[in-house]
């Protein structure tokens, strides 16, 4: 009886559930907390704690920085409601610096908690599948192979990739992990300085009663420089696109 329930855990489907399961939790926890905190982490609610949390920082600055990494650590890597609120508390509590840092390296260790969970349980054995296979599928692997830093950076800097969507198809196609957290880290930047940026300045905000504009990336003084960027880290695929029609 005992060989036969080590036998069972130690099938296939069984190691397969296992590993599926932080994504499993992930996607769980992101579902429940889409329902339960969504009028919990809003500007509302730092406007109204807004003294409070000044205080405590000001008396204890490292638990601040502790504590707001972690919180923001859980919303990214469980996808929860509240990130870009969570990136303005980031420049209201630290300024646009070191602010800017505590938020783009919160995000980005979040960012690898989804990776590595979608990775783990989907993607090592998708990749394999896409390597193996032939015809239209594995010429997509090995174009994104071939353009990987281009692409990496492209999902990053594009505002309309959302930041989930963004985490996930690197772990589904092999991308490695130094290449996904570098990328992901750098490739942040411009938009968590932005936000970072709108945050440092909310005490004149709160103080006429008017609410942060989240649409300042898309004023054409911010968002030309990262579609800047973006061309910038598309110049690579172009260039192997026209030496490939050259060659035909």
């Amino acid at each position: 009886m005992q060989n036969r329930q080590n036998t069972d855990a130690s099938s296939p489907l069984a190691k397969g559930t296992w590993r599926r399961l932080p994504l499993i939790v992930i996607l769980v926890v992101a579902v429940i907390g889409a329902v339960v905190l969504r009028d919990h982490i809003t500007f509302e609610v730092l406007r109204e704690n807004r003294q409070a949390l000044l205080a405590f920082r000001d008396a204890h600055y490292l638990l601040t920085v502790a504590i707001f990494m972690a919180a923001y650590i859980v919303i990214v890597a469980f996808s929860l409601p509240g990130a870009t609120i969570a990136t303005l508390t980031g420049g209201f509590l630290f300024s646009t610096f070191p602010g800017v840092v505590f938020n783009v390296g919160a995000a980005t260790l979040g960012a690898i908690c989804i990776y590595m969970a979608a990775r783990w349980g989907l993607g090592d054995r998708l990749a394999a599948r896409m390597n193996a296979s032939s015809g239209t599928i594995k010429r997509i692997k090995e174009g994104i192979d071939e353009n990987q830093w281009s692409m990496l950076f492209l999902i990053r800097l594009v505002p309309a990739v959302p930041f989930f969507v963004a985490n996930i198809i690197p772990a589904l196609v092999g991308v490695s992990l130094p290449r996904f957290a570098v990328s992901t880290f750098l490739g942040i930047i411009p938009g968590g300085l932005v936000y970072t940026s709108v945050g440092a300045g909310l005490g004149q905000v709160f103080a006429l009663g008017e609410t942060p504009d989240l649409g300042i990336i898309f004023e054409p003084h911010i968002l030309l420089p990262i579609l800047g960027l973006c061309a910038l880290a598309a110049l690579p695929i172009f260039i192997k696109a026209l030496r490939g029609r050259k060659e035909l």
